[in-house]
């Protein structure tokens, strides 16, 4: 019997044989992490047993690095973060990945670097598409998350964007709200728009307004699980049942509430985009973001994507993002930050654990506070969100507040009175960092638009750190005492 595998002809004596076979008589590696396809058509990992070949049946495998159903045990999250197996055995047995500070990797043949740029090789060609200390980071992420694919990036900005613009064309459109992040809100309006795509607003808590915006143009709703620095909280369930009566993408920014916060997969969230320079950096030593595919969306429902997802199945979006999108502009996250972030991972769980009990016992101690007028924290029983983020987030509601003071005037004399606390624009260091959102992330906009975002001028933004609590509260306690 004569088959074709990856575009060469193979005679084979032998006949019932299915896909499994296959692979096994082709040497495939980690065969878990492999897109096949038969006569042009994805066959799923549940039938390589039952997809028997014939005569002259043409068989296709690519690897798509971050990709593929790799079976994970019950572990915990800190131990799984900690023990996670390289995907290929460093030849040293270094029990940290080390830093592959390589630009290109060399092969033992021609035919064998032909066959690595077609994909049917698991090999690194270029770090600007994959890196193995990027790959094992990326691993890590999905044994964590129980993703169906990860690809990291140079900043969560570009995770946004190189998301998008892989699922959304010009004449399309996408339905969030004006309650976002400053650059991301940019990102919608100066840049996606100017591109042809059409962007929705809608009050995030009013979701029937979601459902009247949404069209046959329409390929995702975004929102942030928290926002920043408005700090609203979505119902997620409620969104996802939305998005999958309607067909398209429930797009979820987890940067407030990554990982071990919650479980988006279950709770119906297609794809994460994250900024892993917070929480998972470990201390704001990196820059990088994170695409999370949960493997949950039917990608024939993209019409955009229809075309590729006959061939790819479910490693349709890391397909694209591979060839296309992550490889063309170039938005690759560095060895060096892929290896500070994987160390991050190990002690991420701790981190997150002393940060929100640290902003709880601030938030209600602000609230204690007279010269306090208003305290926003979805942790505090005084917040419109408190049920529903203790029902979604592990009573683990990140470690962001606001509070409010009389005047900008005020918030500024507070700021500069601060000896612990920095002034500076970033969350989940392990320092406690301040900023005046209306004067810094915002200003670039129209003191009528700040206010439909819900940005005040007197309103500070806290991301709270692991400092002593004690410290941290005798700090903010001098500060007000000036006012």
């Amino acid at each position: 019997m004569k088959i074709k595998v990856n575009n060469k002809i193979q005679e084979i004596d032998e006949n019932g044989l299915n896909i499994s076979d296959i692979l096994t008589k082709n040497k495939v590696e980690v065969p878990e992490m492999v897109s096949v396809q038969l006569n042009g058509e994805f066959i799923k990992k549940e039938s390589f047993e039952t997809a028997f070949v014939k005569e002259n049946d043409e068989v296709d495998f690519l690897y798509f690095m971050g990709g593929g159903i790799i079976m994970t045990n019950k572990l915990g999250f800190s131990t799984k973060a900690i023990h996670s197996k390289f995907i290929k055995k460093d030849p040293h047995g270094a029990l940290h990945m080390p830093v592959y500070d390589s630009v290109a990797f060399e092969y033992e043949s021609a035919e064998d670097l032909e066959l690595s740029f077609q994909g049917k090789k698991p090999n690194h060609i270029y770090s600007r598409i994959t890196n193995p200390t990027v790959e094992n980071f990326e691993q890590k992420i999905k044994k964590i998350t129980d993703a169906f694919g990860v690809i990291a990036l140079s900043s969560g900005m570009a995770a946004i964007s190189n998301l998008i613009i892989t699922i959304a064309g010009s004449g399309d459109n996408i339905i969030t709200t004006k309650h976002l992040f400053g650059n991301s809100y940019s990102l919608f309006e100066r840049t996606l728009k100017s591109w042809g795509l059409e962007v929705k607003y809608s009050d995030l808590t009013e979701l029937e307004n979601f459902e009247k915006l949404i069209d046959n143009k329409t390929k995702m709703i975004f929102f942030e699980t928290i926002t920043n620095p408005q700090l609203e909280v979505a119902d997620i369930n409620a969104l996802s049942k939305l998005t999958k009566d309607n067909n398209i993408l429930l797009v979820a920014d987890t940067t407030i509430t990554p990982l071990c916060f919650f479980n988006a997969k279950e709770l119906g969230i297609d794809i994460e985009v994250l900024s892993s320079t917070k929480y998972i950096s470990g201390g704001a030593t990196s820059v990088g973001g994170l695409i999370i595919d949960n493997g949950l969306f039917d990608w024939q429902n993209n019409e955009k994507l229809a075309k590729d997802a006959k061939k790819y199945g479910p490693f349709t979006l890391l397909s694209k993002l591979r060839t296309e999108s992550y490889r063309n502009l170039g938005a690759c996250l560095s060895p060096h930050s892929a290896y500070l972030q994987s160390l991050g991972l190990e002690t991420f769980a701790l981190r997150v654990d002393k940060s929100c009990i640290n902003t709880l016992t601030i938030a209600q101690f602000l609230e204690s506070q007279k010269k306090v007028k208003t305290v926003n924290y979805p942790g505090l029983k005084s917040s419109p969100y408190y049920k529903i983020a203790k029902k979604q987030f592990n009573n683990l509601p990140g470690a962001l507040l606001t509070f409010d003071l009389s005047s900008k005037k005020e918030c500024f004399q507070f700021m500069n009175r601060l000896k612990i606390i920095k002034r500076a624009t970033n969350l989940n260091d392990n320092k406690t960092l301040i900023i005046h959102p209306a004067s810094t992330i915002f200003c670039e906009y129209a003191s009528e638009l700040k206010e439909q975002m819900g940005v005040r001028e007197t309103m500070m933004r806290l991301a709270v750190g692991i400092e002593d609590i004690e410290d941290i509260i005798s700090d903010i306690k001098q500060a007000l005492e000036v006012l």
